[in-house]
């Protein structure tokens, strides 16, 4: 079979990413690294996986996958928030660290062009490392979060520059000004115009299929995807960043109302193909010449970890923010990134820099990628011993704070007819009430909050804040989904209250504790017994 052994590394692969995964969980390590030191023992160390194009190819969509769900958990508005901050902010910390590293490397010996590509490699910090310990941590949303973001996709598009000019050198151009000025037009040209385009058609062609689509939770996400991979493919043929084509076509999407539903859907594909490539990235760690380049990573480590921290952190601090949201986002952009390694690579194809170049960005982009990981992870921990107390939260422009968390809150699930009765008779007698539906088109209306998105997801209800609720209503007739909303609603202690068609489902939702019960007919013979007594027409004593 030709595909044996692909299928055979890819196996090695996800099994070493689970093992490690779960070790990575025992101890508390962030699960990147659990990725890198698989790909490291099954790779340079035992030799068990060998690396192919293919292999190569299929760890990108974890790239593709993983910016997707940035752009969709984002927005135009909050993209502008921190726009002009990115733009300014990102270029000031590519230059500050490209100068601070090819001073350093020139000290070292390093020859003018090596040390150049030297302090690219370094300046360039790593959007999917960035985007993944943040999503871990559940700080996508968060001011600095948003703003690390931003410097990384700015970043992103300086790679876009670099990665032109190493094309030129690569086809024996050198720096041809009209090949290297005809390339950069192209790049920028080509975003401009794809974002343009991308906006555009999501604004007025794609509302209208989405909507028909969205009744259909699992036809929604197939048409994401397909959406996804166009834009990127694209984006590529524009010679544009995997990373911006999947950023685009996310944001694009994160406009419409099905968001909150599809962000679930796509985690766990993502989480996935993520480990994949962070794998593949640990398989490729294996240059030669490690000997040489030990004191040169020493000597740029402090550059990479502490430099770009700073600069960050002032260049945070000059827009008026306060010093926790300036801190939290100097250490999110403490690495280099996957592109230092691409980079790098192309400059030695090239025959501009030599073996020891490759060496010390293998080792200063695991240890730094390692280190930043941990860092961020302690990063509120780090700010209050770093930060007098009493000043931590002084200074205007810090993160804003979360919205008041949900509590003493009415979940009503299932926009029927019967929830829709109970989520507006509950909204009028003055209840802080939350209606959650599947499918967008039946939350319209509603003069209470919504929330589109499917409760089978665990993450749903853990987010709206089950664990705080007065009470959970089912008007849902769907058996195995009100089983499993008794049973965590059990877990949260919150009383729910389930519709059960007939008597016959009533077993197992007792067995789960549930303190209500809606049985239209009884309750239908309730109501006409109320009726008929206030009417005269049925004594008191009667049933």
């Amino acid at each position: 079979m030709q595909d044996s052994g692909l299928i055979q590394n890819l196996a090695w692969m996800v099994f070493g990413a689970a093992c490690l995964g779960v070790v990575a969980r025992v101890i508390r390590m962030p699960s990147i690294l659990a990725y890198l030191a698989a790909g490291l023992l099954l790779g340079p160390m035992t030799g068990v996986i060998q690396l192919t194009p293919t292999i190569s190819g299929i760890s990108e969509i974890g790239i593709v996958l993983l910016l997707f769900l940035v752009g969709l958990e984002l927005s135009v508005q909050r993209i502008r928030e921190v726009g002009k901050l990115a733009v300014v902010g990102g270029l000031v910390q590519v230059a500050a660290t490209m100068g601070a590293t090819f001073g350093i490397c020139r000290l070292l010996g390093f020859p003018p062009v090596e040390a150049v590509v030297l302090g690219f490699a370094m300046a360039i910090s790593s959007t999917v490392v960035i985007v993944k310990v943040l999503t871990d941590l559940g700080g996508m949303d968060s001011l600095h979060g948003r703003i690390a973001i931003g410097f990384a996709l700015v970043q992103d598009l300086i790679v876009v520059v670099g990665l032109t000019l190493l094309a030129g050198f690569s086809k024996g151009q050198g720096l041809d000004a009209g090949s290297v000025g005809q390339g950069l037009a192209f790049a920028f040209g080509g975003m401009a115009l794809l974002l343009g385009g991308v906006l555009a058609i999501s604004r007025w062609l794609l509302p209208q299929p989405f909507a028909w689509a969205s009744s259909n939770p699992a036809t929604l996400f197939i048409w994401s995807l397909g959406w996804c991979f166009l834009v990127v493919a694209a984006a590529h043929a524009f010679h544009l960043s995997v990373e911006l084509g999947a950023f685009m076509a996310g944001l694009s999407l994160a406009q419409l109302p099905y968001t909150h539903d599809l962000q679930h859907r796509i985690k766990p594909l993502m989480s996935l193909f993520v480990a994949v490539f962070f794998v593949t990235l640990g398989v490729k760690m294996a240059p030669g010449g490690l000997g040489d380049a030990w004191l040169p990573a020493l000597a740029l480590l402090p550059v990479v970890l502490v430099g770009k921290a700073l600069v960050t952190f002032v260049a945070v601090r000059k827009f008026g923010f306060g010093r926790r949201t300036s801190f939290l986002a100097g250490l999110t952009m403490s690495q280099i990134s996957e592109f230092s390694f691409v980079f790098v690579a192309m400059a030695a194809a090239a025959g501009l820099v030599g073996e020891r170049v490759v060496a010390v960005t293998a080792l200063v982009g695991i240890t730094s990628i390692a280190a930043s990981s941990y860092l961020i992870l302690a990063g509120d921990r780090l700010f209050g011993l770093l930060v007098p107390r009493g000043r931590a939260t002084s200074d205007a422009g810090e993160d804003a704070p979360p919205p008041a968390a949900l509590g003493g809150h009415i979940i009503v699930i299932g926009m029927n007819t019967l929830g829709r009765r109970i989520a507006e008779a509950l909204h009028r007698r003055g209840e802080l009430v939350l209606a959650i539906d599947t499918d967008p088109r039946k939350l319209r209306g509603l003069p209470c909050r919504r929330l589109h998105g499917n409760i089978e997801y665990r993450a749903v209800l853990e987010e709206q804040g089950l664990a705080r609720a007065k009470l959970v209503v089912s008007a849902l007739q769907i058996e195995d989904t009100n089983d499993l909303l008794a049973y965590r609603c059990r877990e949260a202690g919150v009383p729910c209250c389930i519709h059960a068609v007939d008597l016959s489902v009533m077993e197992n939702l007792l067995a789960h504790d549930v303190a209500y019960f809606m049985l239209p007919k009884v309750d239908v013979v309730k109501y006409q017994s109320a009726l008929l007594r206030e009417q005269g027409l049925l004594g008191e004593g009667a049933a």
